[in-house]
């Protein structure tokens, strides 16, 4: 179907009248109103720019240059139902000329009917494709005529799916094959709930891939920058945990998704046969880029404090969105569309008002907001414009939005990291004002906590490193098998006593040494790091006794090479021409059979090393056929509750001694337990087990009401004395305790200041919050607090100080060798100042000599108790000593000069 070419250049009325047709529309709602009038101005503008009015098409000539001139004829249905036949009939005064081969309508109800023709002039048969550049389009059919005959169909468009089509692109593309000096016909119908924008274009096959692929490149470039900047940010805010960066790389998260997304880029490789998801993410995007840029401007520019109205402003329109982004997927797209074109103006005008106004409040933020948001409003205003039909189609109308919020997105990069450094300099700044002060205070702690994690003599970690050790790899790989190993030199006394404590300590020294150097070459022995990068592996238990954590499963149950370790561990140590034996003896017990717990396994592997044979070199694995210590467990506790009930429970008292005065201020509270079948039991066979059971509640309340009484008939005759009552973590956890003291004060008689509650550091970090909370309670009430055992565990410095605690006593095992070893004396000193400073008192307790007594004294202990003083007594022989106590004081206070 060959039509001649003719321009003629109508009026202005002429073009109106073609393309308005004279019947009515219904319209149902104001804002479809307000599109029709829209619609209406964009044809005015559009035909003065680039319409004209053709009798008939003049084809596209396809000659051998490179380059041509793409240009249709249009013609408005505004009914929506025209076919085909009656198109292709048409007369040719009702069809009008776009001469540049690009029209924006706007967004209309109306289906619109294009018609171009294509001829080859060259003498080669070519391959074309028609291109009508804009992705939302929903419905578009072409219909191709040769010789007035129809001769190919394609229906596209984004409200069907993705494939197929003639061309993987997400333009709408038709392929064209021409013969040379044929001419094809093409009509097309286009309907869109979205805006009409027409931009056809006509290339060689060729020449089409060549620019769809540089556009391609040009896209995804765009798309690799914003990404990166995303990550870029994402990573800061994982590492600052601050809100702003998380809102940045959402907002430009979601610019990608509108892009993506209005570009035909998501649809056609995320979605390709969704068409209404397609449709229904775009609509979302549009409110979540929104909703995000609000709130990273509120907090960019933090006009909470900087300008509270416009805050008010911006809350208000984040509420919109908010509401715009829940609602969008139930939303007409049409309506929705219209929605988000209407609220863009409104966003966009806000946020570029929003910087300049903080600006002026003299924030340097502001100016970057400003400078980054110009650009992207512009952009957005000129590709809003060619949505709604307003501005004609080209390069910049286009991409707009895309070339504005490349901009906005490196000046708020700039922004952000100059923010960050400006952020980054003063968090240095004021680090460095406290960094001196908590410098001298982390050596101080790092030395205190080496000190007690640490054993003095051999430098391996302690006791209370290695049970962290092990319960923190049971609860790491609890599916695995380990095994506890002890190694004890059974002849360290007897060396000791020999050859002297110096020499002993060498020797054990050298077993350490040692021990470190085999466990080296095991690859199954477990082995950790500690906060200064050394190596942990082997663990001094105790004086004589070493500790290891084997991976049964790495070892694969063979053990040769530990035994031969074991083996060269019992070789003699030689020692100024002696050979020294050791005599080492091991013990064993085995996760998850023979304990859930370090204390557990360790326990067990120690009543492994007693049933260990005696000849040679053989490790005893822990069986609960030889534990002797579990045949009266069964008993113990109804044996205890039955005591407590007969009263066959006894109190012992043991005195503590003020170095200063000399006299006796106060006695400990220590029960003793007579059976009748297995004489007198240690109470560190049974307090553990009440303290299992809950028994030590029951024992407890005993204990006070039995030493308050005992305090009462004390004061008779030394009116200053308190008494110090053990206080278990149980006892703390216990609603009862103060309850409990209250009654047995008001028995008694007593002030609460005569009763001390001595608490072990251990109990106390059970539970840290819930035992702070018991002793506040107490501490309020009047009693005295006491830390027991300090020295014994391993507990945080910055908590114990937390407690309303005012004594401290130093366990035993930390001063049993102040008079002997210099690094013990040194330990025991730096503990009591670090005591006294934070306002403790220092009880020394165990003292057994009057040598350690004066050791301590001159370190600055204020009380003693220990057998050096006197052994605990009932309280009928503690009054008769506390007489010629008395008696011996008076007598030296008056032989005195």
């Amino acid at each position: 179907m060959e039509l001649p070419f003719r321009y003629q250049r109508s009026t202005l009325r002429a073009i109106r009248k073609n393309k308005v047709p004279s019947t009515g529309r219904r319209w149902r709602h104001h804002s479809v109103h307000l599109n029709r009038a829209l619609s209406l101005l964009v044809a005015v503008v559009v035909a003065c720019l680039s319409l004209e009015v053709l009798a008939q098409p003049e084809p596209t000539e396809i000659t051998p240059a490179a380059n041509f001139q793409s240009h249709f004829q249009y013609w408005e249905d505004t009914a929506g139902d025209a076919q085909i036949d009656q198109v292709v009939n048409l007369p040719d005064d009702r069809w009008s000329l776009v001469a540049n081969g690009s029209a924006a309508f706007g967004i209309t109800q109306s289906a619109y009917w294009l018609r171009f023709a294509v001829r080859n002039q060259t003498p080669l048969n070519l391959n074309l494709i028609a291109e009508l550049g804009y992705s939302q389009l929903d419905d578009v059919v072409f219909y191709v005529y040769a010789d007035g005959a129809p001769v190919k169909e394609l229906k596209t468009g984004d409200s069907r799916p993705f494939y197929p089509r003639d061309v993987d692109h997400p333009s709408v593309l038709l392929r064209l094959s021409l013969a040379s000096e044929e001419m094809q016909t093409v009509f097309v119908r286009v309907a869109t709930a979205g805006s009409m924008i027409v931009p056809l274009r006509i290339a060689r096959e060729q020449s089409f891939f060549e620019t769809a692929a540089y556009e391609l490149k040009l896209h995804f470039f765009y798309y690799g920058c914003i990404f990166v900047i995303i990550l870029i940010n994402l990573a800061v805010y994982l590492s600052l945990r601050e809100k702003l960066y998380l809102y940045y790389a959402l907002a430009l998260l979601g610019y990608l998704l509108f892009f993506a997304s209005i570009k035909g880029f998501s649809f056609q490789h995320l979605y390709p046969q969704s068409p209404a998801l397609h449709a229904k993410v775009l609509l979302v995007s549009i409110p979540a880029l929104a909703l995000f840029s609000l709130l990273f401007c509120r907090e960019f520019l933090n006009t909470r404090i900087n300008s509270p109205r416009l805050d008010k402003v911006l809350i208000g329109m984040m509420v919109f969105e908010l509401l715009f982004l829940f609602s969008a997927p139930f939303l007409d797209y049409q309506r929705g569309i219209q929605l988000a074109s209407f609220s863009a103006l409104f966003f966009f005008s806000l946020l570029l008002v929003a910087g300049p106004v903080v600006w002026a409040a003299g924030v340097r933020a502001g100016a970057f907001f400003t400078l980054a948001w110009t650009p992207l409003t512009i952009g957005v205003l000129a590709t809003a414009g060619r949505a709604l039909g307003g501005f004609p189609e080209n390069f910049f109308t286009e991409n707009g939005m895309q070339i504005g919020s490349a901009l906005e997105a490196f000046i708020l990069t700039l922004a952000l990291a100059d923010r960050l450094y400006r952020e980054r300099e003063d968090k240095i700044a004021a680090q460095a004002a406290s960094l001196q002060e908590a410098q001298s205070r982390s050596i101080a702690q790092n030395l205190l906590t080496e000190a007690l994690t640490h054993d003095p003599v051999s430098g391996l970690p302690n006791r209370n490193r290695f049970e962290w050790m092990v319960d923190q790899q049971l609860q790491q790989a609890p599916e695995r098998r380990y095994m506890v190993g002890l190694a004890r030199i059974t002849r360290l006394d007897e060396i000791n006593r020999t050859l002297g404590l110096a020499r002993s300590e060498w020797i054990m020294k050298c077993v350490a040494q040692q021990m470190v150097e085999l466990a080296a070459a095991l690859p199954f022995i477990q082995a950790i790091r500690d906060d200064q990068g050394r190596e942990e592996r082997v663990y001094h238990l105790s004086g004589d006794c070493f500790c290891l954590l084997v991976d049964i499963d790495k070892a694969g149950n063979d053990f040769s090479a530990l035994n031969t370790a074991l083996r060269r561990l019992a070789e003699p140590i030689w020692l100024d021409h002696l050979a020294i034996e050791l005599q080492p003896s091991f013990g064993a017990a085995s996760y998850p059979e023979h304990g859930q717990s370090a204390a557990e396994l360790i326990r067990n592997a120690h009543v492994g090393m007693e049933i260990a044979p005696r000849d040679g070199n053989q490790t005893g694995i822990y069986s609960p056929k030889y534990d002797i210590y579990n045949e009266s467990r069964l008993t113990l506790m109804a044996d205890l509750r039955n005591a407590l009930q007969q009263n066959q429970i006894m109190l012992y008292y043991q005195p503590k001694q003020d170095l200063k005065t000399g006299q006796i201020v106060g006695v400990e509270a220590l029960i003793r337990w007579h059976h009748a079948e297995r004489g007198w039991v240690n109470p560190a066979d049974f307090i553990p087990l009440a303290e299992d059971t809950g028994m030590i509640t029951q024992l407890t309340r005993w204990v006070i009401g039995q030493a308050t009484r005992d305090l009462a008939e004390l004061h008779n005759d030394n009116p200053q004395l308190s008494v110090a009552i053990n206080v278990s973590a149980r006892d703390l956890e216990s609603s009862e305790l103060r309850d409990v003291l209250d009654l047995a004060l008001q028995q008694s008689g007593l002030q609460a200041r005569a009763l001390t509650l001595e608490i072990t550091e251990t109990a106390a970090m059970l539970d840290p919050l819930r035992s702070l909370q018991a002793l506040n309670g107490l501490a309020e009430l009047g009693y005295q607090i006491s830390i027991d055992d300090f020295g014994s565990g391993y507990s945080s410095l910055s908590y114990l100080k937390q407690l309303p605690a005012s004594e401290l006593k130093l366990d035993r095992s930390l001063i049993e060798d102040i008079c002997i070893s210099e690094s013990a004396d040194v330990i025991v000193a730096t503990a009591i100042q670090m005591a006294r400073s934070l306002g403790y008192r220092v009880v020394g307790e165990g003292i057994e000599n009057a040598e350690t007594a004066l050791r301590l004294k001159a370190n600055g202990c204020d009380l003693l108790q220990g057998f050096w003083l006197c052994r605990p007594k009932p309280i009928s022989e503690l009054k008769q000593w506390l007489q010629a106590f008395e008696a011996d004081e008076r007598a030296v206070r008056s032989s005195g000069p």
